[in-house]
């Protein structure tokens, strides 16, 4: 590659700290190593516990209380929600959306709101995070049908969104997919 200034970038270094140099008009030299090769590297870092971070970690109970209702749906959306990533400790930011139509119980939004803080210092990846959560609630609430989605904010240009569903009947006709 070829810019205006010229970095060295030597091995072991992590590729996300220096990213920003590119974009302040250095040059990166990779020390006869292509970008493919040396991201291969960087990914080739992950492991099993990285993969595991964050499942079974003891985070604040949600409860509930006794619907008086049927065939209803709730959605809440937790707006500013956060985590960390286990494998470079840096803050994941996003939008969690819980949809689900109750059965015998509904989620209390106080401790929904603590349960959800508990994340801000927790590893784990965002695949994770909505299955733990959809794991936690359905767990808690016995819902007849309950969806979560996490929508993150882009990082490195990348944005994603992950859903996750439970149905407690085969015939789910009137939920949207």
């Amino acid at each position: 590659m070829s810019f205006r200034n010229k970095v060295d970038i030597p091995n072991g270094t992590n590729w996300a700290r220096l990213w920003p140099r590119f974009f302040a008009g250095g040059e990166a030299r990779l020390e006869s190593r292509t970008a493919d090769a040396y991201s291969r590297e960087i990914l080739s870092d992950y492991t099993e516990e990285h993969a595991q971070a964050g499942i079974d970690a003891p985070l604040p109970a949600v409860e509930t209380w006794p619907n008086q209702f049927k065939g209803y749906r709730i959605t809440t959306e937790i707006p500013e929600f956060t985590s960390i990533c286990p494998k470079t400790g840096l803050p994941d930011f996003g939008k969690l959306t819980i949809e689900y139509e109750p059965d015998e119980l509904c989620i209390e939004l106080k401790s929904l709101k603590h349960y959800a803080l508990a994340y801000r210092n927790l590893g784990i990846f965002y695949e994770n995070l909505v299955n733990r959560v959809l794991r936690d609630l359905v767990e808690a609430t016995k819902p007849v049908r309950m969806k979560v989605t996490g929508e993150f904010t882009p990082r490195g240009g990348i944005l994603s969104t992950v859903a996750a569903e439970y149905r407690q009947l085969a015939e789910a006709e009137n939920w949207p997919r």
